[in-house]
Parts: structure tokens; sequence; C-alpha cells
């Protein structure tokens, strides 16, 4: 088949590039039995990605109903899935309690109060993590930083100690621990040294008030390399989680979550557009391309960065999943793929 002549705009994935990364994150982690890396969905729900991240033995991190039916359906075990998100339904929560996942991380009184009445229907009991805004600056993007008080995720560290009270209190609530996300494409790794200080303090402050903790969720965020992407085609995955090995101090015997995203499937995903027109302007030349802004949207949003070089040459066909785009080597240049936070 010439790929040349396929209709543009579509999807090209790298699986074999995808295998790698998750051969990575396995050996970064494969000495330490308390890590437990969870996919973030949102990053790609693509089934036959998310069935490849099944075989790795990953977990999966949803903020949907969907994505909790999609990482089932993929092969995730459920004692493997946590949900977060700031807006779960109740049809959500229902599908998450009978999907029988591990955790919700919680992001407010109400939710919490409305995760155990639906629980108390349904005769289970959610084990869930509170998440904390922690106010650090991720010094990334301010639309896709998550972790400073102004943002509208997770609890004021002021607020955990009555809300771990009150879960302790509900029949239906099991309290697990403590959730963070401080932002996304995080590239500058010394605000994570930041954050596992300030899990230090509160973890302390916790077991003064008498309050054992069974798991931290440190979130994901690990940024990729945008700029040379071919160069560095895998995030630094051993210096991410050797910060966490070396700066976190645990409890013994708690479990140690992560939820990567963007840094397991960004560099595999690229887009590939046709070139329709150059359009000389007054003072530029403009590329028009058959992608719309259901694919480019980001540039216009907040500025991001997009690779882009002309695609040359027949990749070589690995195999194409039904319904998605056809998997192929990366051989080439191609329009790379920014699409997530």
């Amino acid at each position: 088949m010439d790929f040349n002549n396929l209709e543009t705009p579509y999807y090209y994935y790298d699986l074999a590039l995808l295998r790698r990364t998750l051969d990575e994150v396995k050996r970064c982690t494969k000495n330490n039995p308390e890590f437990h890396v969870h996919y973030a969905v949102k990053a790609n729900f693509n089934p036959r990605i998310l069935q490849t991240i099944a075989a790795a033995g990953l977990g999966a991190d949803c903020v949907s109903g969907g994505e909790v039916s999609a990482a089932a359906a993929a092969g995730i075990p459920s004692e493997k899935i946590v949900f977060a998100g700031v807006g779960k339904s109740d049809s959500e929560i229902v599908t998450a309690l009978r999907t029988g996942i591990s955790c919700f991380n919680v992001e407010s009184r109400p939710e919490l109060e409305n995760i155990s009445e639906l629980a108390a229907k349904e005769g289970v009991t959610a084990r869930v993590a509170f998440r904390i805004n922690p106010n650090i600056d991720a010094h990334t993007h301010a639309k896709i930083t998550t972790g400073l008080s102004e943002n509208k995720f997770g609890l004021a560290p002021e607020d955990l100690l009555p809300a771990i009270r009150r879960a302790q209190e509900l029949p239906s609530i099991e309290y697990a621990g403590l959730h963070f996300h401080i932002g996304s494409q995080i590239q500058d790794l010394e605000v994570y040294v930041t954050l596992c200080h300030y899990i230090n303090n509160l973890l302390n402050d916790l077991a003064a008030a008498g309050i054992a903790t069974a798991s931290v969720n440190v979130g994901g965020g690990l940024g990729i390399d945008y700029v040379h992407p071919k160069e560095n085609p895998i995030p630094p995955f051993e210096k991410y989680f050797n910060i966490f090995r070396h700066e976190l101090r645990l409890p013994a015997g708690c479990q140690l979550h992560f939820e990567l995203g963007r840094s397991i499937v960004g560099q595999c995903g690229t887009l590939i557009a046709r070139t329709l027109y150059v359009k000389e302007g007054r003072s530029r030349k403009f590329v028009i391309v058959d992608a719309g802004f259901t694919d480019l949207i980001r540039p216009a949003m907040y500025g991001s960065h997009h690779f882009t070089a002309p695609f040359h040459g027949k990749p070589h066909r690995r195999y194409a999943p039904r319904g998605c785009a056809p998997t192929l080597r990366r051989r080439g240049t191609y329009l790379r793929e920014q699409r997530r936070v």
C-alpha cells in the first residue's frame, strides 16, 4: 500500500517505541515493589494502545466513566484502576463501583458524601484518596498547571484533616491515602523535589494526628521533548523515579502510585496532514493543511509548540487496528502530534 496516497489527516502510532518506553518504565521501577505506575488514559485511549499498556502490567488513571470501562475492556485489572477528576457524575461513580476499582481520588467534601451514598446503595465500600492542592508552581504553562491555590483541583491543606475524619465516620468509605498532581509537561524536575518535601511534612502531621496513610499518589506530569523528538524519544524516567526514591519518606508499608500519560504515549503518536496551499501573506508565509482546529487547537489556545517536518517515503506497515489509523514503524519524519494536556 502506498501510504502517501492515504486520505489525510490521520494518526500513526509507533508501538515499537511505545513498548520501548514501557520497558524503560518497568526497568526503572522493578526494584521497588511499592511503586505502582498507572497510565493516564486521557492521554490516548486508542484500544490497541490500551491493550499494549495493559500487557505491560501498568494500571490506569481514569477521569471519566468511559475511561474506566475502556481500561477494563483493554484488560487492565480493576484493582489497578483509579478514578480521578473534579466532575464525577453519579452514573460514572456507579460504573466505577461496579467495576470494582481500587480507589477514587476525591477532590471535595460534597464528592465524598456523594460517593458514600452511592456506595451504600450498591452495597460496597469505596476506597478514597484525598487530592491535596499543595500550592506548588510546576514551572509549566499557566493553562496546564494544577497545583496552585488558584486552581480548581483538590482540597486546601487546612481542609484535609476534617475530610479524613469525615471519611472515617462514613460506613461505606475507606480512607486509603493522599493524591497530588501539580501540572503537565513538567521539565524542571526540581519541582518534584519540592513536592516530596511537602508530602513528607504532611505525612508527619497526619501521623501526629493519629492517622495512618496506606498510599500516596504523586500524579504524573512528566514532560516530553517536542523540540527534538527524534533525539529524545523516551523521557528521563530514571531521574524522575529517583527523585521520589530518594526524597520521599513514606511510612512502612505505604504504597506509592504514579499517573503518567503524555510521557508514555506522546512520542509514539504522529499526526499526518497534507499541505493544501502555501499562502503568501504580507509579512509571512502560511502553510494551509487539511488537519483542523480539533487536531491543532493548542497553538491557538496557549501557544504550544508543534514540531513539523515534511513526510517522505513509505513507512513499513506493522498492523492496522480496526477503526483506527495504521500503526507504522518510524521512518522518515512526520508532523508530530501534540494534542492533550
